[in-house]
């Protein structure tokens, strides 16, 4: 049987009850198309699945302007936030594609490195995201997959950390000017295990390492970069890529841990947008 054949349109409400546990807390943000305000709530998924919640959800999708994103990995008791120590359980890994789409989708069903998707989510019609469902892999692990998998397949590497959010069916995107309601295509029930992918994988971040394109970075005197200059370099792709600042300046955050002041990201950000500006 074919992919298309096996593939079945899942709602929001059966998306999040057959990928979480009932009691599973869990995050959805929700992200204003026109103030670009992001409001982010926490909760069970049983509630969060339930006819209040969903019916909130659709208000702020279709009267509101607003984009729907689901974190993908449990959190924690009680926590109110999403950061990489507030993940619990790593129920997911996932690839957020974003150029040559069909392309990469091909190259991902015919490897013999990683099983067969449980998810493909179209997110517009050139865009996905593919998800895995998966069990007893640490949080190190997923994230240095989730990179191995973005360099061979051609997935956004900023999309590779724990906490991130991705598109939740059923709800219209709004980022672009030809609104696209988000699909997703459930391939197979089966739980993933390491095991399962056979890509060798490194503990270096490698988006936020990749070297700077200038005109000195072939000349053998050149310096190696400061770790500044690693995050601004990273902060300028991802804002040339459209990710909404708020979001990166949390990913760098996350990265940078306590190494850094409070306001680091944000001013590396700021610095950031005022260099794309100015080109």
């Amino acid at each position: 049987m074919t992919d298309a054949q096996e593939a079945k349109y899942v709602s929001a409400v059966e998306y999040i009850r057959t990928n979480f546990h009932p009691s599973d807390r869990i995050a959805i943000l929700v992200r204003s198309g026109t103030t670009g305000e992001v409001l982010q709530r926490i909760a069970s998924t049983d509630r969060i699945a339930g006819p209040s919640f969903q019916a909130w959800l659709e208000h702020k999708n279709q009267k509101e302007s607003c984009d729907i994103y689901i974190g993908m990995n449990t959190l924690k008791p009680d926590v109110q936030s999403r950061t990489k120590e507030d993940i619990q359980t790593i129920r997911h890994l996932y690839l957020d594609i974003d150029h040559e789409g069909q392309a990469a989708l091909t190259k991902i069903r015919q490897s013999n490195l990683v099983p067969g998707p449980n998810y493909v989510i179209r997110t517009s019609p050139e865009r996905f995201q593919v998800v895995w469902r998966v069990e007893d892999i640490s949080q190190e692990q997923a994230e240095a997959m989730q990179r191995a998998m973005a360099r061979k397949y051609g997935g956004d590497p900023a999309a590779t950390d724990s906490t991130r959010v991705l598109r939740l069916p059923g709800f219209i995107n709004r980022k672009y000017e030809t609104e696209f309601r988000v699909q997703a295509e459930r391939h197979t029930d089966r739980i993933h295990h390491l095991q399962d992918f056979r890509l060798r994988t490194e503990h270096l971040n490698t988006d936020f390492r990749s070297p700077l394109r200038s005109h000195t970075a072939s000349s053998p005197a050149s310096r190696p970069l400061s770790q500044s200059e690693h995050d601004w370099a990273y902060a300028k792709r991802a804002l040339a890529r459209g990710d909404d600042p708020e979001d990166v300046i949390r990913r760098i955050t996350d990265y940078r841990g306590g190494e850094k002041h409070s306001n680091y990201a944000r001013y590396t950000v700021e610095k950031a947008q005022a260099a794309l500006t100015r080109n």
